[in-house]
C-alpha cells in the first residue's frame, strides 16, 4: 500500500493510497461515504479484496474529509477531486483500464462527474450502494444524471439497504438498459452489514460483493 497526495484545483491536495499487486489487470479508482474516509475499515477490506482478484486500487479522499469537516463537498468541488484522482490512477497505472466510482456518496459524485463530462480513460462505473435517495424519502430524483453515462454500469446493493428503494431502484436499472447491472445481497444494508439471523457473515458478503465485482469487469474487458 503506498500513500502519496493527489492535487486538485485551486492549489490544494488529497491524501490518497494505491493497493497495486504486481498482476493487476485493471484499476479501481474508489471513492469513500460521506461520512467515513478513505481508511475505513470498509474501504480497506474492499482495496484488499480487490487486490487479491487482481484488480488495483487507487482511494482518496474528498477535500472536506482532508480537512476534517462533516460537511460533504459541494458537488463541483467533489467532481474535481474524482477528475484528479483518475488522472492519478492512469498515471500510476499506465496501460490498465480503469473503473470509477465508491461507497455511496463518492459513487454519486463518480457518477455525475461521468455524466458532465466523461472521465479519460475510464470504461466503467462500480457503485458500492448506490444511495438512490435519503433513508425514509423514496425518490429517484438523484438518478437523473445516470442516463447521460454511456459506460457500463455495476450496482452492488443490499436487499435492506434503506437508501435505495428496490421498488424504485430495479425500474430504474432496467429502462438503463444493458449499460446497467444489479447486484444484489440478501439481508444487507447499506454498509452490506447482515444481522446475526441471517447465518451469514459480513465477510462472507463482502466475498461475494468482490466477486460479483470481479465477474463484471471480466465481461466489459477484452
Amino acid at each position: 500500500m503506498e500513500p502519496f497526495s493527489i492535487a486538485i484545483e485551486e492549489g490544494s491536495q488529497v491524501s490518497a493510497l494505491l493497493d497495486a499487486p504486481l498482476d493487476a489487470r485493471a484499476g479501481y479508482v474508489l471513492a469513500h461515504g460521506a461520512g467515513a474516509g478513505m481508511a475505513h475499515p470498509f474501504m480497506s477490506h474492499v482495496a484488499q479484496g480487490l487486490a487479491e482478484r487482481g484488480i488495483a486500487t487507487l482511494r482518496y479522499q474528498f477535500p472536506y474529509m482532508e480537512r476534517g469537516s462533516k460537511r460533504p463537498d459541494a458537488p463541483a468541488t467533489a467532481h474535481a477531486a474524482v477528475r484528479a484522482a483518475v488522472a492519478e490512477a492512469a498515471r500510476r497505472l499506465p496501460g490498465l483500464p480503469l473503473i470509477a466510482g465508491g461507497k455511496s456518496f463518492g459513487g454519486r459524485m463518480t457518477s455525475q462527474a461521468q455524466a458532465l463530462e466523461p472521465l479519460p480513460g475510464v470504461i466503467g462505473l462500480a457503485f458500492l450502494g448506490f444511495p438512490l435517495h435519503p433513508a425514509g424519502k423514496p425518490a429517484d430524483e438523484r438518478a437523473k444524471h445516470l442516463f447521460d453515462v454511456n459506460v457500463p454500469m455495476l450496482f452492488l446493493q443490499g436487499t435492506r439497504d434503506e437508501l435505495a428503494d428496490l421498488s424504485l431502484l430495479q425500474p430504474l436499472v432496467a429502462k438503463l438498459g444493458t449499460r446497467a447491472t444489479l447486484k444484489l445481497f440478501d439481508d444487507a444494508d447499506h454498509s452490506f452489514h447482515v444481522p446475526a439471523r441471517s447465518g451469514r457473515k459480513d465477510a462472507q458478503v463482502m466475498a461475494e460483493m468482490l466477486d460479483a465485482f470481479a465477474s463484471w469487469l471480466g465481461a466489459i474487458t477484452p
